[in-house]
C-alpha cells in the first residue's frame, strides 16, 4: 500500500499544478531578493579634494548600519572625514521573507513527491490531506505577514540609502564639506521580490479550497447535504 506509484497525470490536476507554480514562485521570490546587490553613490568635495566619488555597497540581508562609505582621500579630507554609515537594520524583515521562501521550496518539493509517487497514500489516509490543509493554511498566513513586513521594509531601505542620507552623515556638516547625492541602484529586482511574495499568497490562498476537497471535512459536509436532500425537513 505504501509502494512508489509514480503518476504523473498528478501534475495536470490542480493540487498538482498549483504546487508546481508555488514552488517556482518560492524560487523567483527568495532569488530577487537573496540576490539583489546595491550601491549608493556621493560627490565630496573637501580640504585637498573636489567632487571626489564616495560608495557605500549594501546587499542582502540589508544590514545598512554596519555599510560605512569609502573614504574620499587618503588623508580623510584633512582629518575631518570620519567613518559614515548607511542608516537602519532590516535584515530581520528580508531575513524572515526569504527564509519563509526557502521552506517552502522545500515543502512544494515534498509535496509534489508525494503527489506523485504516493498519491494512492494520499487520499486513503485521512491525515495527510489534512496536514496539507493545515500547513496551506499557516503557509497563506506567513506569506501575507512576510510580504507586509518585507514591503515596508523595502520602502524604508529606499529612504535610507536615497539623497535623504547626506543629511545623517556628520562629516558633511564640517565646514568646507560639499556632498552631493548622485545615486542609488535601481531596486527593481526588490520590488518584484515584493510581487512575487503577493502571488504566492494569492496562489497559496486560492489552492486552500482544492486541498480543502481532499479533506473528510469536505467529504462530510456533502454527506450532510446529501442526507438533508434525501430527507426533506417535514412540515409540522
Amino acid at each position: 500500500m505504501f509502494g512508489l506509484r509514480v503518476d504523473i497525470g498528478m501534475l495536470l490536476e490542480p493540487l498538482g499544478f498549483i504546487k508546481v507554480l508555488q514552488w517556482i514562485f518560492s524560487i523567483f521570490a527568495f532569488a530577487t531578493c537573496g540576490g539583489f546587490y546595491g550601491e549608493t553613490t556621493l560627490l565630496v568635495s573637501c580640504k585637498g579634494v573636489v567632487n571626489k566619488t564616495v560608495t557605500a555597497a549594501f546587499a542582502y540581508p540589508f544590514r545598512l548600519n554596519t555599510v560605512v562609505f569609502s573614504e574620499p582621500d587618503p588623508e580623510r579630507c584633512g582629518g575631518t572625514w570620519t567613518d559614515s554609515y548607511l542608516v537602519g537594520n532590516f535584515s530581520s524583515s528580508a531575513q524572515f521573507f526569504v527564509t519563509l521562501a526557502v521552506l517552502v521550496l522545500l515543502y512544494c518539493i515534498a509535496a509534489l513527491v508525494v503527489y506523485v509517487g504516493y498519491k494512492h497514500v494520499y487520499q486513503h489516509n485521512s491525515k495527510f490531506p489534512l496536514t496539507d490543509l493545515i500547513l496551506t493554511v499557516i503557509i497563506t498566513f506567513l506569506w501575507l505577514v512576510s510580504t507586509s513586513a518585507w514591503g515596508k521594509a523595502l520602502a524604508d531601505i529606499k529612504i535610507s540609502t536615497g539623497a535623504s542620507i547626506i543629511s545623517q552623515i556628520d562629516s558633511c556638516k564640517a565646514p568646507g564639506t560639499t556632498c552631493h547625492f548622485v545615486s542609488v541602484t535601481r531596486m527593481g529586482t526588490l520590488n518584484v521580490s515584493v510581487v512575487f511574495g503577493l502571488l504566492n499568497m494569492v496562489l497559496w490562498g486560492g489552492n486552500t479550497w482544492f486541498v480543502y476537497k481532499d479533506t473528510n471535512l469536505h467529504n462530510q459536509s456533502n454527506k450532510i447535504s446529501q442526507v438533508v436532500g434525501i430527507y426533506p425537513a417535514q412540515r409540522i
